[in-house]
C-alpha cells in the first residue's frame, strides 16, 4: 500500500515538473526597434538605402539578427520619398543596447558602410532619425513573416499607432488585444501581422503599434471590412470594459523594399 503522504509528493512534484516545461517550452517576448530616417532629398534616401542593404542587413544577420524589415511610405502618401522605416526584431534590450559595439567590430559593416558611418558634418546622409522601442504582446510574443505570394512592390503593410489617454488606459487596450481576442480574431481572418507591440520608449506615448500586411489595397479594404462586420468585434468593442481606450489612432499605409526580409 503506497503512503499517501508519499503519493501527494509525488503527485506535487509531478505536477510542478509540468509547470515548468510548459513555461520553458512557451517562446520569450521579443522586443523591437523601428528606425524611422526622415531625409531631405532623393540623394539621402539613396545613400540610406545603399547602407540598409549593402551594410546594416548583411552585418545583422552575421550577428544572427534575422528578418529585418526596410519600408517606404506608399507613392499616395505625403511623406513618400521623405522617410524610410527599419524594423529590427530583437530578443533583448541588452542585444539592443549591444548593437553598436556588435557593428564596430565588424569589418565588412564599416567597409561597405563607410559613405553612411564617416559622412562630413556638412553632407549627413540623413537629416534625422527617431527610434521607437516595444516590447510584444503576450499572444503574439514573436514576429511572424507574412504569407503574401504579391511581388513586394504592390504589397500594402499597414502600421498602426494607438494612443492611450494615460498608462491605465493603454494597458486596457493591450488587454483588449490579448485577453478579448483580438489578437486571435485578426489571425483567424488572415491578416497576416508581422508583429504587436506595446512602445517602452518614443516619441508618442502611451501607445502601442502592430502591423498587418496585404497583397495590395484592394485586399487590405476587403479584410478590413470582413473585420468590422465580424461578430466577434461587434461584441468586443460594445464591451463596457474596453470603451474609451484610444486618444489617436494613426495608420501609416508603407510598402516593402526588394532588400527587406519582410
Amino acid at each position: 500500500m503506497v503512503n499517501c503522504s508519499r503519493l501527494s509528493v509525488f503527485v506535487a512534484l509531478f505536477l510542478l515538473t509540468i509547470s515548468w516545461s510548459a513555461q520553458s517550452a512557451a517562446p520569450k517576448k521579443e522586443f523591437y526597434e523601428i528606425r524611422i530616417y526622415h531625409l531631405k532629398n532623393p540623394d539621402q534616401g539613396s545613400r540610406v538605402e545603399k547602407y540598409l542593404k549593402d551594410a546594416y542587413l548583411p552585418a545583422m544577420h552575421r550577428a544572427g539578427i534575422k528578418n529585418i524589415g526596410v519600408f517606404k511610405p506608399v507613392a499616395s502618401d505625403t511623406s513618400a520619398g521623405k522617410l524610410i522605416y527599419v524594423l529590427t526584431p530583437l530578443k533583448s534590450l541588452d542585444q539592443l543596447l549591444a548593437l553598436p559595439k556588435t557593428l564596430e567590430k565588424d569589418a565588412a559593416y564599416l567597409s561597405a558602410g563607410k559613405d553612411y558611418i564617416d559622412a562630413a558634418y556638412n553632407n549627413p546622409p540623413y537629416a534625422r532619425f527617431e527610434s521607437i522601442v516595444l516590447e510584444s504582446f503576450r499572444d503574439m510574443p514573436v514576429h511572424k513573416l507574412p504569407n503574401l505570394s504579391a511581388p513586394k512592390s504592390e504589397r500594402v503593410y499597414e502600421l498602426r499607432s494607438y494612443e492611450g489617454h494615460t498608462e491605465k488606459i493603454h494597458r486596457n487596450k493591450v488587454k483588449m488585444f490579448n485577453d478579448g481576442g483580438e489578437v486571435p480574431l485578426f489571425d483567424r481572418l488572415g491578416f497576416n501581422a508581422v508583429f504587436y507591440g506595446s512602445v517602452i520608449s518614443g516619441s508618442h506615448m502611451p501607445n502601442l503599434m502592430y502591423m498587418t500586411t496585404f497583397s495590395d489595397k484592394a485586399s487590405r479594404d476587403a479584410h478590413w471590412k470582413s473585420f468590422f462586420e465580424d461578430d466577434v468585434w461587434l461584441k468586443l468593442k460594445a464591451n463596457p470594459e474596453y470603451q474609451n481606450n484610444v486618444s489617436k489612432n494613426t495608420i501609416f499605409f508603407l510598402y516593402p523594399t526588394d532588400y527587406s526580409d519582410i
